[in-house]
């Protein structure tokens, strides 16, 4: 029980370095599903990026390789968009399993804390996400 103690206090919350193989490769994973379901590439402007042993948690924007929001039309977001009811956004929750990072849960377009409950829904550490209930 010690020796779990002390790992737990060994690790702390950090943000992989712009450019690492690390930020690469969560980003890489995310953006399979992400382009999959807006049917365009994607790239992704981190806000809050970090890391907690063998989770990650993303909050950004997704954008055009140009550097433009997406084109939201033809895609599940696009009437809450027209409503008025969507922000350009993104928050992703992955794990790191056998090696690879694996997406656990993304939401576009919050207009609100979509990921409160993520720590308790995904037994994922609550002391990384930005807020929590």
């Amino acid at each position: 029980m010690l020796a779990s103690a002390m790992l737990a206090y060994s690790q702390a919350v950090y943000t992989p370095e712009k450019g690492s193989a690390e930020r690469r490769e969560i980003m890489d994973a995310l953006r399979v599903p992400v382009e999959k379901e807006l049917g365009q590439k994607i790239v992704f402007a981190a806000d809050d990026f970090r890391i907690y042993g063998n989770w990650a948690f993303l909050g950004g924007r997704p954008q055009t390789p140009s550097g433009t929001a997406p084109d939201y039309r033809r895609t599940p977001y696009e009437e809450a968009r027209r409503a008025g009811a969507f922000d350009n956004n993104i928050f992703a929750l992955l794990r790191k399993s056998g090696g690879r990072w694996k997406v656990v849960k993304y939401a576009i377009g919050c207009t609100d804390v979509c990921y409160l409950d993520w720590w308790r829904r995904f037994k994922a550490p609550k002391q990384f996400f930005p807020f929590t209930e």
